[in-house]
């Protein structure tokens, strides 16, 4: 785990916990954002595609958590359907920080106060490595998609459109 002391709390916290969890990361903090799959990408020179957007919806008023890829949108009609639901809508700052513990822009797919059903975009499974934020704004992980899908016994289902 070194180097995990030079880490933000938040993200050191989370790090350690994937630490534990058998992941191995690299774990990389920014001075700039990577809030946005895009600017994760830009800062870590990789594919868009490769960025696992961990995203809080409350669907039929229970939190979700949906990881996708960085190059789509989650076409939200399918899922409702794939997911069993009637409604769903993309959860506020304040839901987001009540479900995970974490902000928007930093939700690691770990550390939260309690279990969440998790859904992951098949489209990750296309890359050997993807990165996950890992609990603040500005830091991330490496992981890969049976990884990420065993941590966070996430069920696989395609999620996107263009």
């Amino acid at each position: 785990m070194s180097g995990l002391e030079s880490l933000h709390p938040s993200a050191a916290r989370v790090a350690r916990l994937l630490s534990e969890r058998g992941v191995k990361g690299p774990f990389r903090e920014f001075s700039a954002s990577t809030k946005t799959s895009a600017d994760a990408a830009l800062a870590l020179g990789c594919e868009l595609g490769a960025i696992a957007s961990c995203l809080v919806f409350l669907l039929d008023d229970e939190p979700v958590v949906i990881l996708k890829s960085g190059a789509f949108r989650v076409d939200t009609e399918l899922f409702v359907r794939l997911a069993g639901g009637t409604s769903l809508r993309r959860a506020n700052a304040d839901e987001v920080r009540t479900a995970t513990g974490q902000p928007i822009g930093g939700v690691s797919p770990t550390g939260w106060p309690s279990q969440l059903r998790v859904f992951i975009d098949d489209s990750l499974a296309d890359y050997d490595e993807i990165w996950s934020a890992c609990g603040t704004p500005n830091a991330v992980f490496a992981t890969t998609f049976d990884e990420l899908r065993e941590l966070t016994h996430a069920v696989a289902v395609t999620l996107r459109h263009p």
